[in-house]
């Protein structure tokens, strides 16, 4: 982990794939990712809890959850917005595993390196560059707040 961050190994095949991808491919890529976004637990259905992502134009809602010392994230998105719900997709399987020391290092130019500002407008950027702010700010209090044992 350097000074500019780190590319977790997942994160960083699924960056490769999407640099070595054309604009078709890389909307071709968002859309297919998003079909692989899980529904959330019965639990969080109403949202509770969830931060939402105001920078998004869609209602976009995320939460961090620990797993012993990894972060376990839940991404509700609505399948009308699959730009943003394929990026969601994409960060939770990039970061899936890590622990939340390991997402405060994830780079943020990970976006750039995908070539994404190619093929969206910079308001959805700007909605994906919140997203990923959005997770690693969760990471930030699972840091910062004691293990604590469930009864």
């Amino acid at each position: 982990m350097d000074e500019k961050g780190f590319i977790p190994p997942r994160l960083a095949e699924i960056i490769a794939d999407f640099r070595d991808a054309s604009r078709e491919e890389k909307l071709e890529l968002l859309l297919e990712f998003s079909e692989q976004l899980p529904p959330l637990p019965p639990e969080l259905a109403d949202h509770r809890g969830m931060d939402q992502v105001h920078e998004c134009m869609s209602p976009v809602f995320v939460i961090a959850q620990r797993d012993g010392e990894r972060v376990v994230y839940h991404i509700d998105v609505p399948p009308e917005a699959p730009t943003i719900r394929g990026f969601a997709a994409i960060l939770r399987t990039g970061l899936e595993g890590l622990t939340p020391a390991e997402v405060l290092a994830v780079s943020s130019e990970c976006i750039q390196q995908m070539g994404l500002h190619q093929v969206l407008s910079p308001q959805r950027l700007n909605g994906i560059g919140a997203l990923l702010a959005y997770m690693k700010r969760q990471a930030l209090r699972l840091l910062e707040q004691p293990t604590v044992e469930a009864h």
